[in-house]
């Protein structure tokens, strides 16, 4: 007797699980209460304000890869160093903040979207670009439009 094909998974690249995906989330609010809250020594992080916007986790759920920005984009570089050098102090706050069979390295990482979208946004609104979007197509001034 035959057995039926097993369904295959999408060839393709996979995103994330929803264990990551919460897992992420978990850490990303954790590491927000640890960076309103704690005061640190070093003083390129005194008194900064950092926003977490997301945290990858890997699948085995023991490393985190922390995207974060901080407040209006000043001084990036040194602040996201500043944070890696921390790291392993954050880490142990975060330890007895979240319930997980391991607490994730951390390694903190420049959120370069922001700076993606204001680029957009700068580029729709060269007039050039502006022209482009109001001109009507060409196809639809001959009839050969969509229907």
């Amino acid at each position: 007797m035959k057995r039926p094909a097993k369904a295959s998974r999408p060839s393709g690249p996979s995103g994330p699980s929803q264990r990551q995906l919460r897992a992420g989330e978990l850490v990303r609010h954790a590491l927000v209460e640890i960076l309103r809250e704690e005061t640190f020594l070093d003083p390129t992080l005194a008194g900064v304000i950092v926003t977490v916007t997301e945290v990858r986790m890997t699948p085995d759920l023991r490393h985190a890869m922390c995207f974060v920005q901080p407040l209006r984009g000043e001084n990036a570089k040194p602040i996201v160093k500043s944070l890696n050098a921390v790291s392993k102090y954050i880490r142990g706050l975060l330890g007895r903040m979240i319930d997980m069979k391991f607490t994730p390295d951390l390694r903190f990482i420049h959120d370069q979207s922001f700076a993606t979208a204001e680029h957009i946004e700068r580029l729709f609104d060269d007039p050039r670009v502006r022209a482009d979007l109001a001109a009507p197509d060409e196809d639809e001034e001959d009839g050969h439009g969509p229907a």
